[in-house]
């Protein structure tokens, strides 16, 4: 099969079959996009000549490039789900990319704003949204409700307004692998709705609005980019390094949670993690900021 030709068609089943996010679905498209024109500069143009060496000379020019590990494990797996669909479309085409391996992805703790920091930035959105100001009030909702519920920036922007619902606190999202979850958030996050759904969105919505909850300038659903653009802003001035994007404040609300007592699986269940090895990841967290407050604190630390 022709590269390009093939590269539609699995991206039609990601997208379709499997479930994957559109933004998932982009990755692997531009990956695939890029290992397409690496293999026509050596000849070759269809699925059933690619090679283990040619894949893991497309992943070493890569290297060379100074790509990241995380990159290189990211397009290890895409070649690897490609040449499994190939192979099973062309029942003649060999799985190429079978024994191909990658280094796996350094272990980076996520960034997570502390608690005396949380509370004065949603102080700070309080404060701005005393004077009614339309995004004032949408944008001190948009952060309470990610710090309250841990969801995904995804999950937020694609939330209609029967979605939440504010007499049971729970909010019900559609996560990846369209699996869809409810999940609580508390008062706070629901003061914060319903002065936007009262005093914002009214003013926010048009024809273009539909039943989208969180709405832009211009009265069309609220677009992630501008949500990572406000979560960014916001971040800029507090010390600490690391991704200053909405992630951080689903990084931030299960560390907290996990600070609190809460267990393990039931911060799994609220994000919406396949697998608990995803979530165990905040568990080290609150271990390493354990031992930062017991070397700053102890005498003989």
């Amino acid at each position: 099969m022709e590269m390009e030709r093939a590269i539609e068609r699995y991206t039609v089943h990601l997208a379709v079959e499997r479930g994957y996010s559109p933004q998932t679905v982009r990755a692997y498209r531009s990956d695939l996009h890029t290992l397409a024109d690496f293999a026509a500069q050596r000849g070759v143009t269809a699925t059933g000549e690619l090679t283990l060496d040619l894949l893991r000379d497309w992943l070493w020019a890569a290297t060379q490039a100074g790509l990241s590990k995380a990159t290189l494990a990211r397009r290890s797996a895409t070649a690897r789900g490609f040449t499994a669909w190939t192979s099973r479309a062309e029942t003649t085409v060999a799985d190429s990319a079978a024994r191909l391996r990658s280094p796996k992805p350094d272990k980076t703790l996520p960034r997570v704003i502390n608690r005396q920091q949380m509370a004065g930035l949603l102080d700070a959105l309080e404060a701005r949204a005393v004077d009614g100001q339309p995004s004032a009030l949408r944008d001190r909702a948009v952060i309470e409700l990610l710090y309250a519920s841990g969801i995904r920036v995804s999950e937020l922007t694609g939330l209609d307004v029967d979605d939440v619902d504010l007499e049971r606190l729970t909010v019900r999202v559609l996560g990846k692998g369209s699996k869809e979850r409810v999940v609580p958030f508390g008062v706070p996050a629901q003061t914060a709705l319903v002065a936007y759904l009262r005093r914002a969105r009214p003013l926010l919505a048009n024809e273009r609005s539909g039943a989208a909850h969180f709405l832009g300038w211009r009265g069309g659903r609220l677009g992630t980019r501008a949500v990572y653009e406000l979560v960014a802003g916001l971040l800029a001035d507090l010390p600490g390094g690391g991704p200053a994007g909405p992630h951080a404040l689903r990084h931030t609300a299960a560390t907290h949670l996990l600070d609190g007592g809460a267990d393990l699986r039931a911060v799994q269940e609220l994000l919406g993690h396949a697998s608990l090895g995803t979530t165990q990841i905040y568990t080290h967290v609150s271990t390493e900021r354990l031992k930062e407050s017991y070397r700053i604190a102890h005498p003989r630390a």
